[in-house]
């Protein structure tokens, strides 16, 4: 491959991220019109009420951010009374999270999905194509000459 053609496919690559990143802005005005939350305070919500008594620690692991990026998106949603902190009768150590009715019907009328149309489109790929990309994407961020990997810990919707 030529210089000129390289070039020509870096661009149509470029473009291809720009398609991702306003996709993945777009949906995230949505929910925000639609519900008066953020995406990643919607996918803090739709995993709680997936599992009801969820800890800071698991959640933030379900959503592959940093704990307290996690705790500090909880805390936003227990002063707006969409989330309820409980300690438990058995270990009073642990704090189990639960939604209040005012965060289901949130949800329930919330543009899908909760967690994204990132995530959701990253998981419907099959694996060969994610390990590929994975790669790829690895070798993108190794020309980049500034990085900041801390961003990896951070909600997409928050950047």
């Amino acid at each position: 491959m030529n210089n000129r053609d390289k070039k020509l496919l870096s661009l149509q690559v470029l473009k291809k991220f720009r398609v991702i990143y306003g996709s993945v802005r777009q949906h995230f005005r949505e929910v925000e019109q639609t519900c008066g939350v953020s995406g990643s305070q919607l996918w803090v919500m739709q995993e709680i009420a997936n599992t009801p008594d969820i800890g800071v620690s698991e959640l933030a692991e379900r959503l592959s951010i940093h704990q307290s990026t996690c705790s500090q998106l909880v805390e936003k949603l227990v002063e707006r009374k969409l989330i309820i902190k409980e300690r438990s009768k058995e270990d009073q150590r642990r704090v189990g999270l639960r939604l209040t009715e005012k965060a289901a019907k949130l949800i329930a009328k919330a543009p899908g999905p909760a967690e994204g149309v990132l995530p959701e489109a990253l998981s419907s790929l099959p694996q060969e194509a994610i390990q590929a990309l994975n790669l790829s994407l690895a070798g993108v961020i190794e020309q980049l000459k500034i990085k900041d990997d801390k961003m990896a810990e951070k909600p997409l919707s928050d950047l």
